[in-house]
């Protein structure tokens, strides 16, 4: 690995398997698709991880798929508390969310699953158009269509992991306990 990798990147490469399965998850809900690509570190460039991550998603069953696809919310109605998916949906005008809506609905009932679309970047518009001609698609054209949406938002979503430092779960979760034992107490009653 070089001295000269992204922050994010350089973390995930020297973190414990556990965690780096766990920065993993938060780009691909696949646990597969995770595994796959924490067995490729160290990363010597983002293009590299890139790389493991395609092929990671060409590896995935359907039932990685669906598992990948579970921790999407429809398009138009972001996850409460979800950052990356009301980013991401961010192009959705409040009048195209009824529709969006509407329509995920009919073709989750068709497909058996949400209706993903890399929504980065995209209009409302552009994504109900989208909407309308996949949902009269067969299951595996369908599926086709929806393995390389989840490796665009994939890729979307390593690039932000790799430029960012943040905190690895094992941190996260030793900075509580630390706060924990060192928080003040308050005075018992009669203390003073």
């Amino acid at each position: 690995m070089t001295s000269s990798a992204p922050p994010g990147l350089a973390r995930l490469n020297a973190v414990d398997d556990r965690d780096a399965a766990a920065m993993l998850r938060a780009v691909c809900a696949s646990r597969a698709w995770g595994a796959a690509v924490a067995a490729g570190r160290p990363y010597a460039t983002v293009g590299e991880l890139f790389d493991a991550a395609d092929a990671a998603m060409a590896g995935l069953t359907a039932a990685d798929l669906a598992e990948a696809m579970a921790a999407h919310p429809p398009i138009g109605r972001p996850a409460p508390g979800d950052a990356a998916s009301a980013r991401e949906q961010s192009g959705v005008r409040d009048a195209e969310r009824a529709e969006l809506l509407e329509l995920n609905l009919a073709y989750q009932e068709r497909h058996g699953h949400v209706f993903l679309i890399c929504a980065t970047g995209r209009t409302g518009e552009e994504m109900l158009a989208a909407l309308r001609e996949r949902i009269h698609h067969d299951a595996d054209t369908e599926r086709d269509i929806v393995r390389t949406e989840l490796g665009k938002i994939n890729r979307i979503r390593l690039t932000r992991l790799a430029e960012t430092l943040t905190e690895t779960p094992a941190e996260t979760r030793a900075e509580t306990r630390a706060e924990t034992l060192e928080a003040p107490r308050a005075p018992a009653e009669g203390e003073r």
